[in-house]
């Protein structure tokens, strides 16, 4: 394993850098808006910060702001964090081919530096696991930006909550840029339908106590994905 100041010359890593500063608008839109929205949701500084730089995760961190806010259990909490965040499971799976001859320490940072953006953008890069030095320079360059691209607006939304409106509507530009990456990993039929279906379920269960309609989403997503994988791999030549 390289050291950091190795990957940090490679040219992988201004690539990563480079196309994660492309993106960057957009994310940094959502993270002022999510560091503006903890404080004005009820969350003291200290903790806003706190969960900002530990969980660093946007969707978990407005999904369990008003669960927090009104007390709900912890086991609520945890149960609609671990829902949102599943996607997770899938993204270090697809990610394991090309991190695991790291250090156990090094896989735990990239497992912690992975985000929506950082995985589509390196698996579009990387479709195929190949040079190990290459792949991981450009992810760490790559998430390295996305992490302060989110981290410094949050925390400047954090200390500025309540001289940014949330009227503002900024967050819609972190949504926009995960869409536009979204619809260019739709590739076949199988990625097309289980979109689809994953964003009609959300909006039909919209109505469901405690953001379940996000768990609802997940679930006949994956499981119409799963099943047109299995129907296709039947039905391959051998």
């Amino acid at each position: 394993m390289q050291s950091f100041r190795a990957l940090a010359a490679h040219p992988q890593f201004r690539l990563g850098a480079r196309d994660m500063a492309q993106v960057s608008l957009g994310v940094a839109a959502w993270g002022l808006v999510t560091g503006v929205a903890m404080v004005k949701g009820g969350l003291s500084v200290p903790l806003a910060l706190l969960m900002s730089l530990t969980v660093y995760a946007g969707s978990a961190q407005l999904a369990t702001l008003p669960l927090i806010v009104v007390g709900a259990p912890v086991w609520v909490i945890w149960a609609t964090a671990l829902c949102v965040n599943l996607r997770f499971v899938i993204f270090s799976a697809q990610l394991r081919p090309y991190f695991k001859h790291l250090p156990l320490r090094w896989r735990v940072f990239v497992g912690y530096l992975t985000g929506d953006l950082t995985y589509v953008l390196f698996i579009k890069r990387y479709p195929v696991p190949g040079d190990r030095d290459p792949a991981v320079a450009y992810f760490v360059g790559n998430a390295g930006t996305n992490w302060l691209s989110w981290q410094v607006p949050s925390i400047a939304g954090i200390f500025l909550a309540h001289a940014v409106p949330t009227s503002w509507g900024l967050g819609f530009a972190g949504v926009l840029a995960l869409l536009g990456l979204g619809y260019s990993l739709m590739s076949d039929r199988s990625t097309v339908v289980s979109a689809t279906v994953a964003g009609t379920a959300a909006v039909a269960a919209f109505s469901l106590p405690l953001r379940l309609h996000i768990v609802v989403a997940i679930a006949a997503g994956v499981c119409v994905g799963l099943l047109m994988d299995r129907a296709a791999r039947t039905e391959s030549p051998r």
